[in-house]
């Protein structure tokens, strides 16, 4: 911490360096100078970056987790590295998320753990809690697929008050849908949650990431915060090793997504309860 002693103005030190009136004037500047470079820190952009599907292939989950900084990494539950990765993650102090399969528009296979439309709500609570089970040290969830379910206000009303009974987790929106409304069910729950701004790599070509993720900076610039999902594909993996060193310079900084979370209900407190606005547009390329 940087610490700037500041003399008290006194009559003996008046009377040989300067006039009241002239040191006064001085210091007043000098608080405002303080006060408006901790304000510039204060504003400084946020991002978090989710590194989805980890679990399934040991390599790329590897060198994921050797990326630098605070990403969060979201775990596919029953896969045969989930629990490697989950504790590897949290032993770095990294944050680890359940990336919770839930059924897609165009019928894709879930893999183990998913939730469909067909579900009751006993067996869909119960395959909730099992995939939370499943992972260890979970502080969140985010929709794998989930075009279809996210849709559904019924089932997401399910899957809130199961995040909800469980206490402390929070929910972030992985907007596969402009339709979704699972992120407007979550605040009616009073559960943490967010939206997906940035998906990073929709396109896997290297030149495409180095474009997404400068949106991605130019999001959490204009409104001072920006959540961003990529995936453990090789030119993620070298998009973001090229990049993440340099973020200090760039003027943003990294932060495990339940930290942006709560920047972004501090900043905005009425935004919790002002979120029914409409979903951003789609891009052509959004996971299913």
């Amino acid at each position: 911490m940087l610490l700037i002693p500041i003399c008290v103005y006194s009559r003996s030190f008046a009377d040989r360096f300067l006039p009241e009136a002239v040191f006064v004037s001085l210091l007043r500047r000098l608080l405002l100078l303080l006060a408006c470079v901790a304000t510039t820190a204060q504003a400084q952009p946020l991002i978090s970056i989710i590194i989805d599907d980890i679990g399934d292939r040991y390599e790329y989950g590897r060198r994921a987790l050797e990326l630098p900084g605070a990403l969060t990494y979201s775990i596919l539950p029953h896969t045969p590295y989930a629990v490697h990765f989950a504790r590897q993650a949290h032993a770095q102090g990294r944050e680890v998320m359940l990336h919770l399969p839930m059924q897609a528009e165009n019928g894709k296979r879930l893999g183990p753990g998913g939730v469909t439309l067909d579900m009751t709500e006993q067996a869909f609570r119960r395959t909730v809690r099992e995939n939370l089970a499943a992972i260890p040290h979970v502080r969140g969830i985010n929709n794998h697929m989930g075009s279809l379910l996210t849709r559904h206000p019924g089932h997401m009303d399910w899957l809130m008050s199961e995040l909800m009974a469980q206490g402390g987790l929070f929910f972030v929106d992985s907007v596969t849908t402009v339709r979704t409304v699972a992120s407007h069910v979550a605040l009616e729950h009073g559960l943490a949650s967010t939206r997906r701004d940035i998906f990073l790599d929709s396109d896997p070509a290297p030149d495409s990431i180095r474009r997404q993720f400068a949106r991605l900076l130019t999001t959490a610039r204009q409104g001072g915060s920006a959540v961003a999902i990529g995936h453990p594909y090789p030119g993620t993996l070298q998009v973001l090793a090229e990049v993440l060193p340099q973020l200090d310079s760039l003027g943003v900084h990294l932060v495990p997504v339940s930290q942006l979370i709560a920047a972004r209900q501090e900043r905005s407190p009425t935004l919790w309860r002002a979120s029914l606005s409409p979903s951003p547009p789609a891009a052509k390329s959004l996971k299913p």
